[in-house]
């Protein structure tokens, strides 16, 4: 979409810690916030985040009822506090056909910003404080796949070395 193009796992581009967005008035975060939007919905996601089209700003979205009738936008997130802890089914755009059962808070409080930049603070609970956490994992170089047992990582690792090698 827009000439972004979603990156997978092993991609090292995955990896590298995203940077705090500081301008607001820029056209760029529009464009990317746009694709980020259209990419989720057209895969039917119920997220997606900057690092995995390639640029390394603080940005996700995230759409909780896999629907587009709840689409959110957070810039620069952090996570206040979190509660709750149960084992979730998750996959990943950038990791294609692989799901695996990983532990996230059932709730959590977030400060971000909106596209305007304005500084907001929401309660999440249930899949969208899941959805929030998966892709803020994103933002910090992380996939869900690290939060599996070393077992199945180390599985998952030699499959994407044989596919890359293909």
């Amino acid at each position: 979409m827009d000439g972004f193009t979603i990156l997978e796992y092993p991609d090292e581009r995955l990896r590298q810690p995203s940077a705090p967005v500081t301008a607001f008035d820029d056209a760029s975060l529009d464009r990317l916030i746009a694709a980020l939007q259209g990419i989720m919905t057209e895969a039917g996601a119920l997220g997606m985040s900057a690092p995995q089209v390639g640029d390394h700003r603080q940005v996700l979205v995230i759409d909780p009822a896999g629907d587009g009738s709840d689409i959110q936008v957070y810039v620069n997130p952090e996570v206040l506090s979190k509660g709750g802890l149960g084992f979730v089914e998750e996959s990943c755009l950038s990791v294609p056909g692989v799901t695996g059962s990983v532990m996230r808070a059932m709730g959590v409080k977030v400060r971000a910003r909106d596209r305007a930049g304005e500084l907001f603070e929401r309660d999440l609970e249930g899949m969208a404080a899941v959805c929030l956490q998966h892709e803020m994992d994103h933002l910090a170089g992380k996939l869900f796949i690290d939060r599996l047992p070393p077992w199945r990582r180390w599985r998952l690792r030699a499959q994407a070395r044989r596919r890359a090698a293909a």
